[in-house]
């Protein structure tokens, strides 16, 4: 039986409960599908005392509010992931300390950095990949009941690998999981794989989901891409925030684009974007630790509204609102 299986029935229950996501309507002037949240950033570099900055994070519903994981970097830039809570999914009380992992499916718990995280609640448990140091980036998978005791997994896959990001539910009878192959740098290149386990230890059948765009067609896609958001299940398929980067002149330029998957075969694009979704633009996004980022990482929907959570120039959390429906008929409109 895995560590902690105990608590099944009581996050049972936790999970029926679940508060309204964020939310702020279109703003009059604007005409875009999706807009920021205009009290962005919700989560500033110092929001506790040790760190330097806090990007790049995930949220779920749990219990009457919300849970996060969050990516937080020292003041000597070590890199490490922490829990916190909310209520409303805005205003968040994040733990001082990282967090400590138990052995899970594994007695090999070695990490040297933890970066990047996604977190999704599949059948029972809530389930956290992130890009762990293991010799080198590889996906690291670590389960809660509770966000209070964590148990790590093994490595999914052999260095190099980033942007691990699970389906919210099994696919064909198997866990399914999105990332990126990449090097033990500042990766110039990137396309967006799916593997497949059926025990969350071993994971195998590999294959080629999206690959970069051709320059003259969409640009800001053209150098590298990676999985963002944990998939949405909808009835066009999975919806999939991405993240694109274009090497430019001042340096790599992150901006966020969307796919549909098909439901079946997640291996298949259905539509992607061919204009972006975000793009840099506001001070917090063009300025910071890595000018001229958008980094999706997670999305909460009630059906019809999103709130995508991203970090913005590798140094603070924004969100970005928008309508289902509206997403998915632009995605299907603008696709390459």
């Amino acid at each position: 039986m895995p560590r902690g299986e105990k608590q099944y029935n009581s996050i049972r229950i936790k999970m029926t409960i679940q508060a309204p996501i964020p939310f702020e309507e279109r703003p009059q002037d604007s005409g875009d599908v999706m807009w920021r949240y205009s009290h962005n950033p919700i989560i500033g570099r110092y929001h506790i005392p040790s760190s330097n900055s806090i990007f790049n994070s995930a949220v779920v519903p749990f219990e009457d509010g919300f849970a996060g994981i969050f990516r937080c970097d020292n003041k000597a830039v070590q890199m490490n992931i922490f829990a916190g809570f909310s209520k409303d999914g805005i205003n968040w009380d994040i733990n001082h300390d990282p967090i400590e992992m138990l052995a899970g499916n594994t007695e090999m718990i070695e990490s040297d950095y933890k970066y990047d995280p996604r977190v999704t609640f599949i059948e029972d448990r809530y389930w956290i990949t992130w890009c762990n140091g293991y010799h080198g980036p590889t996906i690291g998978i670590a389960y809660t009941f509770d966000f209070q005791t964590f148990y790590q997994c093994e490595n999914a896959f052999l260095p190099f690998n980033r942007n691990g990001v699970l389906f919210p539910e099994k696919i064909n009878g198997k866990y399914a999981m999105l990332s990126r192959p990449s090097d033990n740098g500042h990766t110039p290149f990137g396309d967006i794989y799916i593997s497949y386990s059926p025990d969350m230890k071993y994971w195998g059948e590999h294959r080629c989901v999206m690959k970069i765009s051709p320059f003259e067609r969409s640009a800001w896609q053209c150098t590298k891409i990676g999985a963002g958001s944990v998939p949405i299940k909808t009835k066009d398929g999975w919806l999939e925030f991405y993240h694109g980067v274009i090497n430019t002149c001042n340096g790599f330029r992150y901006s966020m684009g969307a796919a549909l998957l098909d439901l079946v075969d997640p291996s298949k694009v259905l539509y992607r974007t061919q204009p972006y979704l975000l793009a840099p633009a506001e001070l917090y996004e063009l300025a910071g630790d890595v000018p001229n980022v958008i980094f999706p990482c997670a999305a909460l929907s009630d059906g019809e509204k999103i709130a995508v959570y991203y970090g913005a120039a590798d140094t603070v959390v924004g969100i970005a609102f928008g309508y289902q429906q509206e997403i998915i008929d632009y995605i299907k409109e603008n696709s390459l």
